[in-house]
């Protein structure tokens, strides 16, 4: 039996948004009946201000899977598409109060309705959102790519292979595979391991900056229903700001300053200057 949080079970007995959108203007779907998880999203976008009006899903799948996906709905409605692309599955983890480490794969299937949805609403438009060549299968059983891999690596710290299966069922059948995902694992971590703050590139250093407002941030300023998002990099300046609660709260410059600022410098370059907007 899973140790579910009570936000899990709330949105597994209750789950909110479930159905399908008529005639949607994204759709994003994931997962096979053949793994057990199954995903459909369906958006409906204001194209003026590229706004999620609504959203909703239909899942095949456990407790967690639902409350993923019941909670996402929920995320999402409100931001734009711009800010919507940024959840990570962490996230959606978090505002279930955790999910545990055999289940994140769920959350991870959330994240990637998410993706696969924007990617459909802009190639309807004739925009290539995510170009290059096609994606190295390296889990044939359950058709979990490289990408999806190296993200979940990136995004969760995950460094044993068993997290990686957890996280995205790769190696979780036949376990041919697991060879080559820890060849993934040791790769990834080898070239980062080795990198200042300096070093990286300016993609690297938005998700090294997220990662810490994901993992040190954000789940204590949501126990007041608020949380910190990440604006923009410009050379050593970091814009961020509150979202929910926090964005009326008085204490907002005070936990900006002691809190924000300091895990920020502490996990990049002592000299970053962190910026409220």
């Amino acid at each position: 039996m899973w140790n579910y949080t009570d936000k899990v079970m709330e949105h597994f007995k209750n789950p909110k948004n479930v159905g399908e959108i008529e005639n949607p203007d994204a759709v994003g779907e994931v997962g096979s009946i053949v793994c057990g998880d199954v995903l459909k999203l369906t958006l409906k976008i204001n194209p003026a201000d590229q706004t999620i009006e609504d959203a909703k899903f239909k899942t095949f799948g456990c407790a967690s899977a639902i409350a993923s996906s019941s909670v996402l709905t929920e995320i999402i409605k409100g931001k734009t598409i711009e800010e919507a692309a940024r959840i990570t599955n962490k996230e959606i983890a978090d505002y279930l109060g955790g999910l545990p480490e055999q289940k994140m794969h769920c959350s991870v299937m959330g994240m990637e309705a998410l993706q696969a949805a924007i990617e459909n609403y802009y190639t309807k438009k004739g925009i290539k959102v995510f170009p290059g060549e096609q994606e190295k299968i390296i889990c044939k059983c359950f058709n979990v790519s490289e990408k999806t891999i190296l993200k979940a690596i990136e995004l969760n710290g995950l460094k044993t292979v068993e997290q990686v299966t957890d996280y995205t069922k790769a190696g979780g059948n036949c376990g041919q595979c697991k060879g080559e995902i820890e060849k993934i694992l040791n790769d990834y971590w080898a070239s980062h391991s080795q990198k200042s703050y300096y070093e990286l590139t300016t993609v690297e250093k938005i998700k090294l900056i997220e990662r810490v407002l994901e993992e040190e941030i954000n789940p204590k300023l949501r126990e007041d229903g608020g949380w910190l998002e990440l604006i923009d990099l410009d050379g050593k300046t970091v814009k961020v700001r509150f979202l929910g609660a926090c964005s009326s709260c008085q204490l907002a410059s005070q936990t900006f300053k002691e809190v924000v600022e300091k895990a920020l410098r502490a996990k990049g370059a002592p000299d970053l200057e962190i910026v409220l907007v």
